[in-house]
């Protein structure tokens, strides 16, 4: 059964490796028949290379395929995103480097700049030349045995030369692509800025918007409350001559304004960076808010976990959504919050015995949390079938113990 498994994944191997080897030895078998001129070379030479740019991405696609589904190894094709082509109010369209007078240019113009200058591109024409001399010729040793062997009759021999090859021939597959087929440096380095870029808009907007919210608080909160203590302080002034009693009594309405002032900025500073957080550290304050919190909390974490302070906090806060969500939400009635210090990172997981169901739209605070840890190269997963129960995983890469 190896054997014939083995046999079919080379011919397929092959037979995506060597079309381009092929359209090259139709063009020189082409040029030798028409050698009536020095030039009678240039057509089947145009026509190999308009084939080996034109087979390249599928090739390259196939083999990707197959190694996925033969081994598990996920070979990232690596190619730029386009930039969103948008219209602008002078009626121009904006590809990400020109403008164009409609759509259709501008999608043509972003088309051509990408196949000229996305390392990918490069990268796929590369190997698309050389798979045929690499796992081409290695896959090829099965079949071509087997078929000299019907052809020639040379059964003895070459019967076995196929049966020995098959089941192993087809393993050069996934090195080769991951040895030429992968992304180079220079292309994990584009992705990795694009990736710092689309964090930095984000972080300003979050910025932003928590900038907004701040100011929001304060002016219908506390400042309004500070404005009216002013009123009520003019106003007693003004009865002291008059009507002790009544400001005395405009005194202490004044002075529980005041105490409701100070308890609204406690919240608001407890929103911005708890005193608990940076006085006794994540899990004490993690802890410290599931006393508070609805749900049945259960925290299971090491004594000794501290990270520097902008990461506890983005942690913590995304603790607080979390189980927030599964008060609002989930309508759990017990969650377990569990730390686990994992090499070199941090793995925070969430369970609630909720409904289920939840899942991570475009827009959202889960969307927002995730983008909030991408700032710090973590992540959020969340699995949750229907019917629960939800698990949500954080993970932060930190140095920290």
């Amino acid at each position: 059964m190896k054997v014939i498994v083995g046999f079919w994944r080379s011919c397929l191997v092959a037979a995506v490796t060597l079309p381009v080897a092929a359209v090259w030895a139709g063009a020189v078998f082409v040029a030798f028949l028409w050698r009536q001129s020095p030039w009678s070379w240039f057509a089947p030479a145009v026509w190999a290379v308009a084939g080996t740019v034109l087979l390249s991405r599928p090739v390259c696609h196939w083999y990707r395929t197959l190694v996925r589904r033969w081994t598990g190894t996920r070979i990232p094709p690596g190619y730029r995103e386009p930039a969103p082509i948008t219209r602008l109010s002078t009626g121009y369209w904006w590809n990400g480097h020109s403008y164009e007078r409609s759509r259709r240019r501008a999608e043509q113009d972003q088309r051509l700049r990408g196949w000229l200058t996305d390392p990918a591109v490069r990268r796929d024409l590369r190997f698309a030349l050389l798979a045929p001399c690499t796992a081409g010729v290695v896959c090829a040793v099965p079949p071509v045995a087997l078929g000299l062997a019907f052809l020639g009759g040379w059964w003895l021999l070459l019967v076995p030369v196929a049966a020995a090859t098959a089941p192993f021939a087809w393993r050069v597959a996934a090195p080769v692509g991951r040895r030429f087929l992968g992304p180079t440096p220079a292309m994990r380095l584009a992705e990795r800025v694009d990736q710092l870029t689309a964090q930095r808009a984000d972080t300003t907007v979050a910025q932003a918007a928590e900038i907004r919210r701040i100011e929001r608080d304060l002016h219908d909160g506390a400042q309004a409350r500070l404005v009216a203590l002013g009123l009520s302080l003019a106003t007693a002034e003004r009865l002291m001559r008059t009507d002790p009693d009544q400001a005395a009594a405009v005194l202490r309405d004044a002075r529980a304004g005041a105490a409701t002032s100070l308890s609204e900025l406690r919240e608001l500073v407890r929103g911005i960076s708890p005193p608990v957080l940076n006085e006794r550290g994540l899990v004490d304050a993690v802890r410290a808010f599931a006393l508070d919190c609805p749900l049945e909390t259960t925290v299971d974490a090491p004594e000794s976990v501290r990270l520097d302070p902008p990461i506890e906090a983005a942690v913590y806060f995304g603790l607080a959504e979390l189980l927030t969500n599964a008060v609002k939400h989930a309508r759990a009635k017990s969650a377990t919050v569990a730390f686990r210090l994992d090499a070199a990172a941090l793995v925070v997981e969430v369970t609630d015995n909720g409904r289920g169901g939840a899942t991570i739209p475009a827009e959202g605070g889960l969307a927002g949390l995730r983008r909030r840890l991408a700032a710090f190269d973590g992540t959020l997963q969340v699995a949750s079938p229907p019917g629960g129960p939800t698990r949500a995983t954080m993970t932060v890469p930190c140095e920290s113990s």
